[in-house]
Parts: C-alpha cells; sequence; structure tokens
C-alpha cells in the first residue's frame, strides 16, 4: 500500500472518529471551495461567525489616562461600541440566523472603568450590572471564554459578571478544586436556523491560558484548577461532534508557538496553532492574550489534512474578525466546504447608540473619578526614558512601596531587613505635569491592578534576579552607542519585564555577555552586597507569583502580604503627602555602561 494511500485512509478514520463525514472527492479536489451539489434547497448555506479578543474593558472609544479621544499614530480606534456597528451591519446584511459572535477573553482589565467597578467600588457591593456584561449583553454576543484577567479581581466578581452575561462563559481547562467554586461550562451548542436549510448546529468551545494559576494565585489556589489546553480540546472537540455539531469553533484565550512565560510546572502558554494542528474535528481558531493582529492563518491538521483556519482579532476592540463559512450537506449532515477571514476595523464605523446608552453612567463615573486631583507635582516628572534610565518617576513607585513594606514589616522579626524595592517602566507616555497631579495621571503610570508583596531574598538571589532583568538590553562594544529604539527589548522582551530594583545601586554593563551584566552592586552605605546579606524586597503579585519566570522570586518566603493595590497606594502617598516632589525620593542609583564607560546622560 502506498504512503499516500495509507494516509488517505489513516485521515478517513481520524474523521469518522470525530464525527465528520470526509468531504467529497469534487470538494476535496478543489481545495475545499467546491460550493458541492447537495439536494434540494440545502445544496449550501452562508454561516458567519464575528470574533473579538483582549477588549479589556474597552467600551467607549476614549483615553482616560488623556482624557480625551483614543488616538494612536496607525489611526485604530478601540471599544466594544464601534465593534457594535460593524455587527449589526454583518446581521443586517448575513440575517441574524446565519450570525455568531464570541469573545475571546480578557475583558474584566484594562481600564479605569473595570478598575472602578471591579475594585474600587465593585458591582458585587452595588449591585449594579457590571458595564461589560452591559456592553456585550447590548450587542448580542453568543459566548465568550473566561481570560486569565478574569480572575483579577477575584471569583466573587467573576461569579457575579457571569451570572449578568446573558449568553454562557466558558471554560474548558478550568475546573473546580470543590463542588460550587465557578462551575465553568466547556461549551455551547448554539443551533441557527437559517431559512429554507435545515438546522446547523455550532460547538463552541472555551480554552484560557493556565498562567492564571501563578499569575492570580492568591484568588485560584485551592479553589481552581487549570489544566492543559490541548488536552481539554481533544477530550471535548470529539464530544461536541458526537452531539451534532456540524461546525467546531475554538475560543482559545492564548497565542501561537507554544511559549511560556511561567516555568515547567505548568503546560505552555501559546497554544492556539498547536491545537488547530494536533486536534481533529475543528473549523476555526479564534486565537488571543498576545495582542496580535491576524486577521487570517490557515494550520493544516495533522491527523486529518484539513485546514483549519486561526484569527486573532486585534486587542481593545480595535478589530473584529469576520470568519465566512460555506457550509454544504455531505451524507446528510453539514460540513465546512470553505471559509475565509476578514478583519472589520473600528475605525472605519461609528460608536453604536445602543452600547453608549447601556455603559454611559459607568463611562461618565469613570472619567469624574479619574480626574480627581490628587496632588501637585513640584516639576514635570516623565517616564519616556524610564526603561534605559534611572527616573525619578520610577523612584516615586519605589519609595511608596519601600514605605509600606517598611510600615508593615514593623514589629516583626523581618523589621530590621533593608529593604528593596521592584518596579517595572510599564509606560513610555506617562506623565505628571508640573502642577495638578490627578488620579488619571497616576492611573497611566501603573497601568495595571498589582497588589504589593514583599519576599526575603539573600544578596546572590538580588544579584540573579538583576542579571535576569538585564537581558532586556541588546549587547553594545565598549566603545559603541547606545540607541534606545533598537537595543531595548531584547528579544521581543516587553518593557514590563525590564525591572529595577532600588534600595541598592549597580551597573548593567552590556559589554558583557547577559547573566554577568551587573557590575558595582552596592548597599545604600556603599559597601558591596555580599552573597549571604538578606533584604526584604518589594514587588507585585504578578512577578512575585512567577510571572516571566524571574529567577528565585517565586520561591522566596514571602513575609508581606496584605493585599493592598499598588495603585491605591501611590494615589493615597500622594495625597498625603499633597506635593510630590523628587527631592522626597529620587536617588539616582543604576545606570547603562559598555566597558564601565556611562551610555546615558
Amino acid at each position: 500500500m502506498s504512503s499516500a494511500r495509507r494516509t488517505s485512509i489513516i485521515s478517513t478514520v481520524a474523521l469518522a472518529l470525530v464525527g465528520l463525514a470526509p468531504l467529497s472527492p469534487a470538494t476535496a479536489a478543489a481545495g475545499g471551495d467546491h460550493p458541492g451539489k447537495g439536494r434540494g434547497k440545502d445544496k449550501a448555506l452562508d454561516l458567519t461567525v464575528l470574533a473579538t479578543t483582549d477588549v479589556h474593558g474597552n467600551v467607549m472609544d476614549w483615553d482616560y489616562f488623556k482624557n480625551a479621544p483614543y488616538a494612536e499614530r496607525s489611526g485604530e480606534s478601540v471599544g466594544l461600541a464601534r465593534v457594535a456597528s460593524a455587527i449589526d451591519q454583518v446581521r443586517a446584511a448575513k440575517g441574524a440566523e446565519s450570525t455568531i459572535v464570541v469573545d475571546n477573553g480578557d475583558a474584566l482589565q484594562g481600564t479605569p472603568m473595570t478598575y472602578l467597578y471591579g475594585s474600587k467600588d465593585p458591582v458585587t457591593r452595588s449591585g449594579l450590572t457590571h458595564p461589560m456584561a452591559a456592553a456585550y449583553n447590548a450587542i448580542g454576543y453568543d459566548a465568550q471564554v473566561v481570560g486569565n484577567h478574569e480572575f483579577n479581581y477575584g471569583l466573587d466578581l467573576l461569579r457575579t459578571y457571569r451570572s449578568q452575561l446573558r449568553f454562557p462563559l466558558l471554560g474548558a481547562n478550568v475546573t473546580d478544586e470543590q463542588p460550587g467554586v465557578l462551575g465553568l461550562k466547556p461549551y455551547t451548542l448554539v443551533n441557527r436556523h437559517v431559512a429554507g436549510h435545515k438546522p446547523v448546529k455550532v460547538g463552541i468551545l472555551g480554552l484560557t491560558t493556565p498562567g492564571s494559576a501563578i499569575w492570580d494565585k492568591a484568588n485560584v489556589n485551592g479553589r481552581l484548577r487549570l489544566g492543559d489546553m490541548v488536552t481539554a480540546a481533544k477530550k471535548y472537540v470529539p464530544e461536541m461532534r458526537r452531539k451534532g455539531a456540524d461546525v467546531v469553533v475554538v475560543l482559545s484565550h492564548s497565542g501561537e508557538g507554544g511559549t511560556s512565560s511561567y516555568g515547567p510546572e505548568l503546560p505552555p502558554e501559546n497554544v492556539s496553532d498547536v491545537i488547530a494542528r494536533e486536534v481533529p474535528g475543528i473549523d476555526v481558531v479564534v486565537a488571543g492574550h498576545s495582542h496580535r493582529d491576524v486577521p487570517q492563518k490557515r494550520i493544516v491538521n495533522e491527523v486529518t489534512g484539513r485546514e483549519v483556519l486561526l484569527t486573532q482579532p486585534y486587542r481593545w476592540a480595535a478589530s473584529v474578525s469576520q470568519v465566512d463559512l460555506r457550509l454544504v450537506k455531505e451524507r446528510g449532515r453539514w460540513a465546512v466546504a470553505s471559509s475565509a477571514a476578514t478583519s472589520l476595523r473600528g475605525k472605519d464605523f461609528a460608536p453604536n447608540p445602543r452600547v453608549v446608552k447601556a455603559v454611559q453612567p459607568y463611562h461618565d463615573a469613570t472619567v469624574a473619578y479619574v480626574n480627581q486631583v490628587v496632588a501637585r507635582s513640584s516639576q514635570e516628572l516623565s517616564a519616556v526614558e524610564s526603561r534605559y534610565k534611572d527616573t525619578a518617576i520610577i523612584d516615586f513607585i519605589q519609595q511608596v512601596q519601600t514605605d509600606e513594606v517598611r510600615r508593615g514589616l514593623a514589629g516583626t522579626p523581618q523589621a530590621g531587613l533593608p529593604v528593596l524595592s521592584i518596579a517595572a517602566p510599564f509606560s513610555r507616555t506617562a506623565v505628571f505635569p508640573q502642577g495638578d497631579v490627578t488620579i488619571r495621571d497616576i492611573a497611566g503610570l501603573y497601568i495595571y491592578d498589582n497588589t504589593l508583596e514583599a519576599v526575603q531574598l539573600s544578596g546572590a538571589q538580588v544579584k540573579a534576579y538583576l542579571e535576569h532583568s538585564a537581558g532586556y538590553f541588546a549587547t553594545l562594544p565598549a566603545g559603541g552607542t547606545f540607541d534606545p529604539a533598537t537595543m531595548t527589548g531584547a528579544g521581543g522582551t516587553p518593557d514590563y519585564n525590564d525591572d529595577i530594583v532600588s534600595g541598592v545601586s549597580y551597573d548593567i554593563d552590556l559589554s558583557r555577555p547577559v547573566g554577568s551584566r551587573i557590575t558595582g552592586l552596592r548597599r545604600t552605605d556603599g559597601t558591596p552586597v555580599a552573597d549571604t546579606d538578606q533584604f526584604a524586597v518589594a514587588v507585585n503579585n504578578y512577578r512575585r507569583s512567577g510571572g516571566g519566570n524571574f529567577p528565585g522570586i517565586s520561591t522566596a518566603p514571602v513575609i508581606y502580604n496584605q493585599q493592598k493595590e499598588i495603585r491605591q497606594l501611590l494615589i493615597d502617598w500622594a495625597a498625603a503627602k499633597g506635593v510630590i516632589d523628587p527631592a522626597d525620593f529620587f536617588v539616582p542609583s543604576w545606570r547603562l555602561t559598555a566597558g564601565g564607560v556611562p551610555l546615558v546622560p
């Protein structure tokens, strides 16, 4: 038997196992684009799937940090209000019964509005409908999967949000450690009755990256188990097919490439392409999490030889993916004969009045909240150079974290430890203007909803941590010229993994190989840091839980954790002082060098 014949038989068997009839020779010969002859009125049916991902609290096309309409140089707009108009247009053109609308997760975190109603004045306490639930319900979605950021504000908020949705919230690889903790459905089966055709059943499976077991350990540990996404897909795709799914769409809150930002204790983080390649029976994969813009990609399934369409809409509802499927009848049931995806850009559509009305009260309250003045700055403080130069605005964060940990350790056995602080440049555009500083100015500097923790590290561990962080910079020979545009973010390292440590002084020598760049590491009194020295190190919960895979930090003893949000600590510190003055906290303590020669004035 020839190898080609053997492969054909294996593919046919695999299709049968997942409940798929193989395409007819005519359809297969046409590369999946032949409409098929079918029988009578059911010769072909067109179905459209519309998908968003990583909306991150963006409903209105508004930048709360700038107090102005959102704008970026590419011309993109953001927000579900604009996406809603695109969805309405497609529904009107295709018909509601021919359209499925899905969201791929990370809805509940990302803007001051989601912070206000998730933490500051949570809907669990006020009894209000969450603004994101109000927006999604107004649009009329069919399903959503939990993203990793859905766990940021705790399970009480997530349960409340789920109860307010008019469609299922999915999570096939998220299981309860105890009965009744969350109880997410793995998938949903949506029936569509298109006029003139027999019904079609669409199976929608939801999968989320397992990193929340680390990133939100305080919220999920002992309550939820986050399993391998590929394993879950292999379990549930055949089950959906057995239950009559003609079309299978996988919502995969995960990027591509098998990469991970955590250690070997958890399955890989970005596996959307792996799912398409290894799991038979899937027609469409909606990817996300990585914030990439991938309108259409085709991946050949290794088991069946069929092409799977992968699409990733752009983050913050800057786009919605439109996936057009043509179905034909093959041996008595619907099958996908062809597929194509396009990207509908939010900038091309006006905000939808129905969605604007649904969230306007939340938006107005958020604008009022973020524009509250909390202090005055004695001078302008900018973060534009913070990723490669010691700046006062980062030392503002360091001072607040240091003060809080020192206060929290008072009266404990660790009270006498020198306190170090870790912070990273989250924003390149953050600025405190000279004069009034508002909540939005501070929120624009510290854009994440992290809480503060502290661990105990040795001098050797501090140095190893700094060496890991120094990999953010490209290598530069002695005598070379440093170019921030090309020599930061080496290997695609994000700015939020460019960790800076205060409470010690050090140089980062870029002429040295990664792993041996930290020189002159000294305590504040000028003495060299010894390997055996002990420090209390202030750090955010994301990093302490293992995010970024920095050495030593996730296994170090936790000596402070009072669940205080760093952003709120910054606001409270500034309000108590009344004046933000670099003279109170700015201590230049690190610099970039090459061959010992400073690189940045």
